[in-house]
């Protein structure tokens, strides 16, 4: 087989770029996936991520591992990340979150030119079909729906109550560019008629409409890519295992990486690109020399306070609201409503560790269940926890070869809390979002504290809770990083470096994290990416 372009990975990034790829008629685009569809129930309904993000039977979820982390008394820590169509927008909360204007000014500012907040937002307003409508700011013709929670718990907005009463200001739209302040979050859920309340995937919006009508765009799940194919420096084809076969599919023009922060630089690595000492002592054959690749991980840490609660509206292990759950089955499946479109969470914050510095560099989920090593420990019983991460994180960890295996999982070193700055931050949030949840709005809901968390605790026994309970957020990035540096992977226009016909197109490529949830920022990073290949620049928003 052989198209003009070959993308490996069908997650936020991959299945965006293939759409907007394929709607030019006069180019073949090739598409790889190693998971399935990711159009079953258990994705479509938004409650549906309980059975698929603790990954049990691994079910359109890689349940990746780290190696032992020091910074968390040597625990492996866990990694999900979606395997299907969608990718990780196919398991994650639908958290709809840009992060903050300076985070992309940031990374102009690293000599990445052309991706400022000025340059990237026609991309969020293009990408977006938001609920509210268009603005300046954002955009309502998009395929990617953007909703206002269909039916939040009223304990959701007791938590946001409960910070302003603290002086925290309470705001409307978390994606201005600007985002401190406490309210809920907008989510990536479908708002029309026929599905409303379903989960609005990357691939639910711009790939399930058209993949099976556009003949130039072919769609292979299942297919799993094993190796770069090359003709000297110049990318030429892939390598991938479908059917328990081996086969190849070659590129006219070029091969495009969107396997993620992991899958992503491990390809490079299996194929010869990266560093000597992560590919050689596999036996695998240099091919291009690039210090950069699986260098640079980021990740936000999350720690998790929570209590027991005598309130059943929400979800739980009990009698009370199993009872409760019937009735909103109905809702959801008559129209996309009750409790089973939940994002779990629903309340947003962000917030300053010190008032003096310029940028909130904490984040708040409010959660309406006990989340436990996540969802993978069950606790009977009702009640609420509030997940905290530092935005910026100051730690950077590596990916590299576990084995010469394909398919074997790549070796994930976050190197959490390597940085001690960062322990101090948590440590600082950890005491104002306690402040927050014993303030007097959450009163009627607080009935006993868990995890061990009590008054008056000193910096290190903080310490001590931080590093035997804190895990990922989920937001890993930066392993194939753009720039203009020598340990950058790609360039702004995210074409590996010495290497011709070969580009990255995922989170891998951000040279720093986003200070917030990852998944609209990959999405638009694939919508810019469409527009690099094809040759169009999109204009600066006005000032």
């Amino acid at each position: 087989m052989e198209f003009d372009y070959v993308i490996v990975g069908g997650g936020s990034a991959g299945a965006t770029l293939a759409s907007r790829l394929s709607e030019r008629p006069d180019v073949s685009v090739c598409l790889l996936e190693a998971g399935g569809r990711g159009d079953s129930i258990l994705v479509r309904l938004p409650a549906g991520v309980v059975a698929m993000m603790p990954g049990y039977g691994k079910i359109n979820n890689w349940a990746f591992q780290t190696v032992p982390q020091p910074g968390l008394n040597g625990r492996r820590g866990y990694q999900p990340r979606g395997r299907a169509l969608g990718g990780s927008s196919a398991i994650n909360a639908m958290l709809y979150v840009r992060g903050h204007r300076s985070d992309y000014d940031q990374w102009a500012d690293l000599g990445c030119d052309g991706w400022d907040w000025d340059s990237v937002l026609p991309y969020f307003k293009r990408a977006e079909n938001n609920e509210r409508g268009a603005d300046e700011f954002h955009g309502a013709a998009g395929p990617l729906h953007v909703s206002n929670q269909k039916s939040p718990r009223p304990i959701t907005s007791a938590f946001v109550e409960a910070a302003t009463r603290l002086q925290f200001r309470r705001r409307h739209d978390f994606n201005d560019g600007e985002n401190e302040g406490f309210g809920h979050y907008q989510v990536t859920q479908f708002h029309d008629a026929k599905r409303n309340g379903e989960r609005c995937s990357a691939a639910a919006a711009y790939l399930h409409p058209v993949m099976d009508s556009r003949k130039n765009l072919t769609v292979l799940t299942g297919a799993q890519a094993t190796r770069i194919l090359f003709d000297g420096k110049r990318a030429v084809g892939i390598r991938y295992h479908h059917a328990k076969e081996d086969r190849e599919v070659r590129a006219r023009r070029e091969v495009i990486l969107s396997g993620g922060a992991f899958n992503s630089p491990q390809l490079l690595q299996l194929s010869g690109v990266g560093r000597p000492e992560d590919i050689t002592r596999h036996g695998i054959a240099m091919v291009h020399e690039l210090p950069g690749v699986g260098q640079n991980l980021q990740d936000h840490l999350d720690f998790i306070l929570g209590w027991k609660s005598k309130d059943a509206d929400n979800f739980g292990i009990g009698l009370r609201g199993t009872v409760n759950l019937l009735g909103h089955i109905r809702a959801w499946r008559k129209d996309g409503t009750g409790m089973l479109a939940t994002p779990f969470a629903e309340g947003a914050g962000f917030l300053k560790s010190d008032p003096s510095i310029d940028v909130a560099d904490l984040q708040l989920h409010f959660v309406i269940s006990i989340v436990d090593d996540h969802a993978r420990k069950l606790h009977p019983g009702y009640g609420f926890s509030c997940h905290l991460c530092a935005l910026r994180p100051y730690s950077r960890g590596e990916v590299f070869l576990q084995s010469p295996d394909p398919l074997a999982a790549p070796g994930i070193d976050p190197k959490f809390l390597s940085d001690n700055r960062d322990l101090q931050t948590m440590i600082r949030g950890a005491r104002i979002t306690r402040e927050i949840l014993l303030s007097e709005p959450m009163a009627k809901y607080r009935h006993k504290e868990l995890f061990g968390v009590q008054d008056n605790l000193t910096d290190k026994q903080w310490e001590e809770h931080i590093r035997a309970r804190a895990d990922t957020i989920y937001h890993p990035v930066g392993t194939c990083k753009m720039g203009v540096d020598e340990m950058s992977v790609v360039d702004p226009e995210l074409r590996v470096r010495g290497i011709q016909g070969l580009r990255v197109v995922d989170a891998s490529v951000m040279p720093t994290l986003i200070g917030g949830n990852t998944n609209a920022p990959t999405i638009i990073i694939a919508e810019r990416a469409a527009d690099l290949i094809a040759g169009v620049r999109a204009e600066k928003q006005a000032a």
